[in-house]
């Protein structure tokens, strides 16, 4: 029997690139943090996916641009690799900004086990919601 293949891609449609999302975001966007990561994240009308990310790397700590952008490229896969966490756990749409908040080059493991705090501790508090 074929074992199931596991949709862990990061494509086009799930990026969340428009100005207008990302500034409401900052505006109304609610936040979860777990050093050094922070999550904003706004319930969406509906969308072609359920779930649109970005991520963000502020340039006051980080200078260089080949060192911001090794740290996104980190953001994305570890996101990618358990979004599934997220995916499988929701219901309704929402749209996420991943902000890096550490002031030192992380390494992939302590990214990717940060990633999964966060994105277990947004499904925690999104049960609590709509239980509540």
């Amino acid at each position: 029997m074929p074992e199931q293949k596991k949709d862990v891609s990061f494509g086009k449609k799930e990026k969340l690139k428009s100005q207008k999302s990302i500034g409401q975001l900052f505006t109304e966007g609610k936040s979860l943090s777990i050093f050094p990561l922070k999550l904003i994240y706004l319930e969406t009308a509906q969308q072609e996916v359920r779930i649109k990310a970005a991520v963000t790397v502020p340039k006051k700590n980080f200078k260089r641009a080949v060192h911001r952008n090794r740290i996104k490229r980190l953001l994305r896969e570890s996101y990618r690799l358990n979004k599934g966490l997220v995916f499988n756990n929701t219901q309704g749409n929402f749209a996420f900004l991943f902000l890096y908040l550490g002031k030192e080059m992380p390494a992939f493991v302590d990214i990717e086990s940060k990633m999964k705090l966060l994105l277990e501790k947004f499904n925690a508090r999104i049960h609590e919601k709509t239980s509540a």
